[in-house]
């Protein structure tokens, strides 16, 4: 490393002890419910140490130096009792909080992540990735709420019967009068809806009826590597107006155009990676193909969240992971890699304000700015109420 560098780094390191840094997705938890020892166990699964061809556990957290984690209740569209293994998903995330309480500090008002800080923890912000466990049904958003969920991916990779997937064929020409329910109830709640996973035209939909800003919490820019699941250019610069926030993501395939074409023989025409006799052959096709990178991850990441940065505007970007056991870009392996994608950011001359934002101020405006919404929403029913 040249000495540029070497300083670049000390310089986001120092930076991140003076400015909160948020993860906007990470996939921890089914990273726990799959690993072969633990099988959903987080006592087994040992959170604390720092293990083997892992990128997320306490010691790597706290190296990146992460002062709030979202943490995702994933599970694929097509698993057998999705509202029960939603709600496992779920209790994994609990766990974690309560097994790990000297490092985790619950999130479930914006206002905890200032005091999971000054306790010196991480704060753990709940999320349900993928709408199926709903099985059509709105009362599970109050379920999944009072358990803890504050953000929420509306699909994963599959379409569901009220919204369209990015990487699957259009079924509903966007979403649904019931995805449109869905939106207004999140609202209500107060939860941040996370488009990330839903095809353009259902992001559109979104952004139509929404009263609250959104979140693409893990996506790049579709203009720099043509993956279905980034960021086309006419959905990042209505993200202005609407107050929300598209969060540049790690994973290989979004970021680097050759790596997106060298994996796309495993994958159908919308970009949906099908069933494999063996899935090794696509693990193996993605380690060859992030060995090959003439440029390591924080520089071609950089660049995506320039170009994104350029369309919304400093005060609309920030950082999602999405890291999910995986292999990882070289130089974003693992949890303990965020200060080098801010010493690259310095190195292109961003400023310490701007870096600030993108670090944590800006999903932290995002999430209040729900919660505000929501508590408006609600005013008026307490006066119906009391005029009762």
């Amino acid at each position: 490393m040249s000495k540029s560098k070497r300083r670049a780094l000390r310089q986001a390191q120092e930076f991140l002890k003076r400015n909160i840094l948020i993860d906007g997705h990470n996939d921890l938890p089914w990273v726990i419910r799959t690993d072969p020892e633990a099988r959903g166990d987080v006592a087994a699964f040992g959170l604390d140490r720092l293990g083997n061809n892992r990128d997320t556990d306490i010691p790597r957290l706290r190296k990146g130096q992460v002062g709030a984690q979202v943490l995702a209740a994933f599970l694929p569209t097509s698993i057998p009792r999705p509202a029960t293994v939603t709600l496992e998903q779920i209790d994994v995330i609990r766990e974690i909080e309560t097994l790990h309480a000297d490092d985790f500090f619950p999130v479930r008002r914006a206002s905890d992540i200032a005091k999971a800080r000054r306790k010196g923890k991480i704060g753990s912000i709940m999320s349900v990735e993928g709408g199926v466990g709903l099985e059509n049904s709105l009362k599970p958003l109050r379920a999944w709420h009072a358990l803890g969920m504050r953000v929420m991916t509306l699909c994963h990779n599959g379409n569901l019967d009220w919204i369209d997937s990015a990487t699957d064929k259009p079924r509903h020409n966007g979403l649904t009068d019931f995805g449109r329910s869905v939106v207004a109830e999140l609202n209500r709640l107060g939860v941040l809806i996370d488009c990330s996973h839903a095809s353009p035209k259902a992001a559109h939909d979104v952004l139509d009826v929404t009263v609250a800003p959104i979140a693409l919490t893990h996506s790049n820019a579709f203009a720099l590597c043509n993956h279905p699941r980034n960021a086309p250019d006419d959905l990042l610069a209505r993200l202005p107006d609407n107050g929300g926030i598209v969060m540049a993501t790690f994973v290989p395939a979004f970021i680097r155009q050759k790596t997106r074409d060298a994996l796309r023989p495993f994958q159908d025409d919308h970009g949906k990676a099908p069933d494999i006799a063996d899935a090794s052959e696509l693990d193996a096709a993605k380690r060859t193909s992030i060995a090959e990178w003439e440029a390591g991850g924080p520089a071609l990441l950089a660049a995506h969240i320039e170009y994104m940065a350029r369309i919304v505007g400093v005060d609309h970007v920030g950082v999602g992971s999405d890291f999910f056991g995986g292999p990882n870009p070289p130089g974003l392996d693992d949890a303990s890699a965020f200060p080098a994608l801010f010493a690259e950011l310095f190195d292109r001359g961003w400023g310490e304000p701007a870096l600030a934002k993108l670090a944590g101020r800006n999903f932290l405006r995002v999430l209040k700015e729900v919660e505000k919404r929501a508590e408006k929403m609600a005013r008026p029913e307490k006066k119906k109420r009391k005029a009762a």
